[in-house]
């Protein structure tokens, strides 16, 4: 508690406002959105605002629910096996799964229409493999960085033998 007087006192309680290029840079950001933002409601407002408002309401009233309760299944489960610091490696690769899917949730769904490969030159086939596959690799990469974290752990516990 003394030490954060001692700092409050040396800088005040003036915010940091930042350097330079960082006031620069988010800026142009902000201009950049803006612009992003004017281009995009300038065709279709009443669409992209349903779109947005739809997908708040998805989110909140769907998504979150669904995935906090997943969240604390594998969290209660990983607690119960007194694993809990595990959880990270089954975060991470769930999240970024799920990412994929949901930006890609079409393609992999099968839910294309005909004009698709016309438009794109591609084949709507082989999304959900794909898909499969780097979930598993997703997985698999973090079921390693595990098994090596628990054997570098296991032999710095491990003491040397002494002849």
């Amino acid at each position: 508690m003394k030490r954060v007087r001692e700092l409050r006192g040396r800088r005040g309680l003036r915010p940091g406002i930042g350097s330079p290029f960082q006031i620069l840079l988010l800026a142009c950001s902000f201009a950049l959105a803006g612009y992003a933002g004017v281009r995009l409601l300038a065709d279709d407002w009443l669409g992209v605002a349903l779109w947005f408002v739809g997908a708040a309401l998805l989110h909140d009233l769907v998504l979150l629910p669904l995935y906090s309760v997943l969240d604390r299944a594998v969290t209660g489960g990983l607690g119960a096996a007194r694993h809990r610091e595990w959880t990270s490696y089954v975060r991470f690769p769930a999240a970024l799964s799920g990412l994929l899917l949901l930006v890609w949730f079409p393609l992999i769904g099968g839910r294309v229409d005909a004009s698709y490969q016309g438009v794109t030159g591609l084949s709507a086939d082989g999304f959900l493999a794909r898909w499969l596959l780097v979930t598993a690799v997703l997985f698999g990469g973090s079921a390693l960085l595990l098994a090596l974290r628990l054997l570098r752990s296991a032999t710095k516990r491990r003491s040397p033998d002494v002849h």
